[in-house]
C-alpha cells in the first residue's frame, strides 16, 4: 500500500471504531457522533468520503439500533459537523478542536430540537412550544456536548500521537487521504 492508502486506511479504521462505540451502552446523547463527522471534515480530504463515513456509520448503528423520528434532522446535523470539522482542518490545536466540538454540539441541538419541536407531536406549534422543547433537551444537551468534548479529545489526540509514533501515517502532500 502507499503511504495515502495506508492514511485512508487506518483513519476510516477510526472513524468506524468511534462509530461501533455508539451500539455500547451509553447515558442518552453521550457518543463519538458528532466527534466523528468532525474528525472526518478534518482530516478525510475527499469532500465526498468525509460526508459517506461518518452519514454511512450512523446509517448502519441506525439500521441496528432502529430509525426514530426526526432522523433526518440527525443526519442533517451530522453532515454540518462535517463542514465545522474543513474549519478545524487548516489549524487542528486543541482550542480549535474544542470550539469546533462546542460548536457542533450547539448546531446539532438547535438543528435536532427544532425537528423534534415540528414532527414530535409533542409541543405546540408555538414559541412558547419551541422553548418548552429546547428546555427539555437541555440533559441531553449537557451530555451530547460532554460526548463531542471527550470523543474529539480522543479522536484528534490518539490520531495526533499516531502520526508522531507512525511515520507512515503522516500526511503526504502528493495526494489528499
Amino acid at each position: 500500500m502507499t503511504d495515502n492508502r495506508t492514511r485512508l486506511l487506518a483513519l476510516l479504521l477510526a472513524i468506524a471504531a468511534a462509530a461501533m462505540l455508539r451500539l455500547v451502552p451509553h447515558p442518552p446523547n453521550f457518543t463519538p457522533i458528532g466527534a466523528m463527522a468532525l474528525f472526518s471534515g478534518a482530516y478525510l480530504g475527499r469532500r465526498w468520503l468525509a460526508f459517506a463515513a461518518p452519514l454511512g456509520a450512523l446509517l448502519i448503528s441506525d439500521l441496528v439500533l432502529g430509525f426514530y423520528p426526526g432522523v433526518g434532522f440527525v443526519y442533517a446535523a451530522t453532515a454540518l459537523a462535517v463542514v465545522v470539522g474543513w474549519v478545524v482542518a487548516a489549524r487542528r490545536t486543541p482550542l480549535a478542536v474544542g470550539g469546533a466540538a462546542l460548536a457542533s454540539s450547539v448546531l446539532f441541538f438547535i438543528i435536532t430540537n427544532i425537528g423534534m419541536w415540528l414532527f414530535s407531536g409533542f409541543y405546540p406549534l408555538t414559541a412558547d412550544g419551541l422553548a418548552a422543547c429546547f428546555v427539555a433537551a437541555i440533559p441531553f444537551f449537557q451530555n451530547s456536548l460532554a460526548g463531542d468534548l471527550v470523543f474529539s479529545a480522543i479522536l484528534f489526540g490518539g490520531w495526533a500521537l499516531a502520526e508522531r509514533l507512525l511515520p507512515v501515517l503522516r500526511e503526504s502532500h502528493t495526494q489528499p487521504a
